[in-house]
C-alpha cells in the first residue's frame, strides 16, 4: 500500500516542524520554497529574531527530535515574568507558583532552524528549491513550471501566504497602526532569568533574557509602538538613534536593569490582527498563513507549532479510507484549533484595547487589577498554565 502524499509550501520553521513531522508520521513529503543557510554560528552574537518558546511547544520539539539539537548554551530558560502597568500595577508571575521549573524558553530563530534543517536531511526529505505560483486543479505549479500533485498541501508559508490566496481561502486583516521594534541590548545589571514588561498606553515594552556574552549581560527587546514613533526613530541616524532609544529605555524601565545599551541593528516590522478559514478542499493552513495575533504575549510562534501538532494528530487519527486531504478530516482539523486561536487573539487584542485606553478610570482599573492578581496564586497558576500553552 502506497503512502499518502503531502507537499508542505513553507521552510520557515512552521515550514519544517510540520515537513519533519509527517514524515516521522509516515507519510511522503516533499518540501517547497528557497532553501536559505542559517546564519553561521558566532560566539556573543545572537540573531535578531528570538522566540520565547512555551513548555508545549518545547515538548513538541522535543518530541520532532531536535530539541537536543540545539546548542544548549544559545537557550535561556524564564524562571519569572514581571509585567508592568502605567501606574502601580505590578504582576510577577514565577514558574515555581505553578509546580514548573521554567515559564519559557528563549530561543533564536536561526537555531531552531538550523536544527530543523539538519534533521529534515537526515530523513532525506525531497526539498524543491522553487517558489509556488499557482494552483490548477489540485495540481501544485512552481515558478519554473514544475507540476506537483499530493492528497495534502499544506500552506505555511507566512502571513502573505499565496497558498491561502490561490485555495481560496477567506482571511481578514486588520492593521493596528503599531510597530514592532527588535533590538539586542547590553545590561548593567544580570536579567537573572526573569522577562520583563511594561504597558505604557501607547506602547507595550518587553525585554527577554538572553545568554551572557563577553560585553556582559544581555537581553532583547521588542517594543510596539505606533507606527509614526517607530518610523521617526528609525530615520534617524544610526547615534542619535541608539541615543534616542537608549534614553526613552532608561525612562521606561526605571532602571530596572541598569543602563540598557544598543548592541546590534535595530528592525520594524508592523502590527496586525489576522484570522482565516484555515482549509479548503486538499489544503490546510498552519502558522503565520492561517493566523496572527499582537506580539505582547509572545505566542505567535508557539501558537503555529500548535497547529502543527494538532494537523498531525488528526491526520494521525483519521479513518484509513479517507485521504489526507479529505475536507472532512480538515474540518476536525480546524474545529480543534478555533478555541485556542479565538482565546488567544481575544487575550492579546483585549490586552492591547484595554492598555491603550487613557481614560482615568480605565487607568486606575486596570492598575488596581494587576495588584488584585498579583495577590491571588490561583489566578497566577491559570495564567502561567495559559503562557505554557496547557
Amino acid at each position: 500500500m502506497s503512502k499518502e502524499s503531502v507537499l508542505v509550501c513553507g521552510t520557515g520553521i512552521a515550514g519544517l516542524a510540520a515537513t519533519l513531522g509527517l514524515t516521522k508520521a509516515g507519510f511522503d513529503v516533499a518540501l517547497i520554497g528557497p532553501r536559505a543557510e542559517p546564519a553561521p554560528v558566532a560566539n556573543d552574537i545572537y540573531c535578531p529574531r528570538v522566540y520565547a518558546i512555551s513548555a508545549a511547544s518545547q515538548a513538541f520539539l522535543a518530541k520532532l527530535g531536535v530539541w537536543k539539537m540545539m546548542n544548549a548554551h544559545r537557550l535561556t530558560p524564564v524562571e519569572t515574568m514581571e509585567v508592568y502597568g502605567d501606574g502601580n500595577g505590578k504582576l510577577s508571575l514565577q514558574a515555581w507558583q505553578a509546580a514548573q521549573t521554567t515559564l519559557a524558553w528563549i530561543v533564536e530563530s536561526s537555531e531552531m532552524e538550523r536544527a530543523l534543517q539538519q534533521a529534515v536531511q537526515v530523513f532525506g526529505v525531497t526539498w524543491h528549491a522553487e517558489k509556488f505560483q499557482r494552483l490548477e486543479s489540485h495540481t501544485l505549479i512552481t515558478d519554473t513550471g514544475r507540476a506537483l500533485q499530493a492528497d495534502l498541501l499544506v500552506g505555511a508559508d507566512g502571513a502573505q501566504s499565496l497558498v491561502r490566496s490561490a485555495a481560496g481561502i477567506e482571511h481578514e486583516s486588520k492593521p493596528y497602526g503599531d510597530m514592532g521594534l527588535v533590538v539586542h541590548l547590553n545590561a548593567e545589571l544580570p536579567h537573572q532569568n526573569i522577562a520583563l514588561q511594561w504597558f505604557t498606553g501607547d506602547s507595550v515594552l518587553a525585554l527577554l533574557p538572553l545568554p551572557d556574552t563577553t560585553d556582559g549581560h544581555q537581553v532583547s527587546m521588542v517594543w510596539s509602538m505606533p507606527e509614526s514613533e517607530a518610523k521617526a526613530l528609525m530615520a534617524l541616524p544610526e547615534s542619535d538613534r541608539n541615543h534616542a532609544l537608549e534614553t526613552r529605555l532608561a525612562a521606561t524601565t526605571g532602571g530596572r536593569l541598569g543602563r540598557l545599551g544598543v548592541r546590534s541593528p535595530l528592525f520594524g516590522f508592523p502590527l496586525f490582527l489576522e484570522h482565516s478559514g484555515m482549509v479548503a478542499p486538499g489544503v490546510a493552513l498552519v502558522s503565520d498563513a492561517a493566523h496572527r495575533v499582537h506580539p505582547l504575549a509572545g505566542q505567535g510562534l508557539n501558537l503555529g507549532l500548535a497547529d502543527v501538532a494538532e494537523l498531525l494528530r488528526v491526520l494521525g487519527d483519521k479513518e484509513s479510507y479517507r485521504k489526507a486531504g479529505d475536507l472532512r478530516v480538515l474540518h476536525r482539523y480546524r474545529r480543534a484549533r478555533a478555541e485556542p486561536i479565538m482565546a488567544m487573539r481575544v487575550a492579546t487584542d483585549g490586552l492591547h484595547r484595554l492598555f491603550a485606553a487613557q481614560a482615568t478610570p480605565i487607568v486606575w482599573a486596570r492598575n488596581l487589577g494587576m495588584q488584585c492578581v498579583d495577590h491571588l496564586p490561583f489566578i497566577k497558576r491559570f495564567l502561567i498554565g495559559g503562557a505554557a500553552g496547557q
